[in-house]
C-alpha cells in the first residue's frame, strides 16, 4: 500500500504550536532520509528546524518521541486507496505508489522502517499505522466482490493485500535490486489470480 509515512496536513490546533510541530517533523524526515537513525539527534533536528532545542526536548523528550510523532502525523492524512474500476488496476496503482516511495533517494520510507528497529515506541506506532492502512484498503476487496471479480465467499482482504504488495518490499528493500517497472502490475495480477482461485478465502468455520 501507499507509503504510510508521507507528509500529512496537521489536524491539531493551528497557530504557533502547529507551525513548530510542522517545522520539527519536516526536519526529522529530512534528517532520517539523509543520515538514517544513527544520525538523528535532538540537536540536529532543532538546528534544521530553526527551533530552540529546549522546545524540542520539552515537547518530544527524546528521539523516540520524534519518531512516534512523525508516524502519528502520517496517520492524519486524507489519503484514499486507488479506485480504477478493477481490482487488478487498484492493486497495480497501489504498488506503483509503494515502488515510488521506496526508490526515491533518499527514501524516507526505508529510513523510517530501519529506525523502528531501534525504538520500541516507534515500532508500535508503525505497526498501528500499517494496520490502519490495511483496514483502509479493505474497500478494494469489497468493491471487487460487488463487481463480481471475486467469489461471493468472504475473502481475507489483508492476506490478499500482503500477497499483492510484498514483492515490492522483497525486491527493493530486502534484495536492494533495481526497480522493475513491470513488477507493480505483475504482482497485482498474481494476487488477483490467486484470490479468484480462492487462495485467500476465509474458511467457513471462521466466518461463523
Amino acid at each position: 500500500m501507499t507509503d504510510p509515512t508521507a507528509t500529512r496536513p496537521d489536524r491539531r490546533p493551528g497557530g504557533r504550536t502547529a507551525r513548530i510541530r510542522a517545522q520539527v517533523l519536516d526536519a526529522v524526515r529530512a534528517e532520517l532520509a539523509e543520515s538514517g537513525h544513527e544520525g538523528l539527534t535532538m540537536e540536529s533536528v532543532a538546528t534544521r528546524a530553526g527551533v530552540h532545542r529546549a522546545t524540542v526536548y520539552r515537547r518530544w523528550r527524546d528521539v523516540s518521541g520524534l519518531l512516534v510523532d512523525v508516524i502519528d502525523a502520517a496517520g492524519e492524512t486524507d489519503w484514499r486507496p486507488p479506485d480504477t474500476g478493477s481490482l487488478r488496476g487498484d492493486l497495480t496503482a497501489l504498488n506503483q505508489e509503494i515502488q515510488e516511495s521506496l526508490i526515491v533517494r533518499p527514501s524516507f520510507a526505508v529510513a523510517l522502517m530501519a529506525a523502528s528497529f531501534h525504538s520500541e515506541q516507534a515500532a508500535r506506532a508503525q505497526t498501528h499505522l500499517w494496520a490502519d492502512r490495511y483496514a483502509q484498503c479493505e474497500i478494494l476487496v469489497e468493491r471487487a466482490v460487488e463487481r463480481g471479480e471475486l467469489p461471493a465467499q468472504r475473502t481475507d482482504a489483508r492476506s490478499l493485500l500482503i500477497a499483492a504488495t510484498a514483492p515490492l518490499y522483497h525486491q527493493l528493500v530486502l534484495l536492494r535490486a533495481d526497480p522493475d517497472p513491470h513488477l507493480p502490475e505483475r504482482a497485482a495480477t498474481a494476487a488477483v489470480l490467486a484470490a479468484v482461485a480462492g487462495a485467500f478465502r476465509v474458511p467457513r468455520e471462521e466466518t461463523v
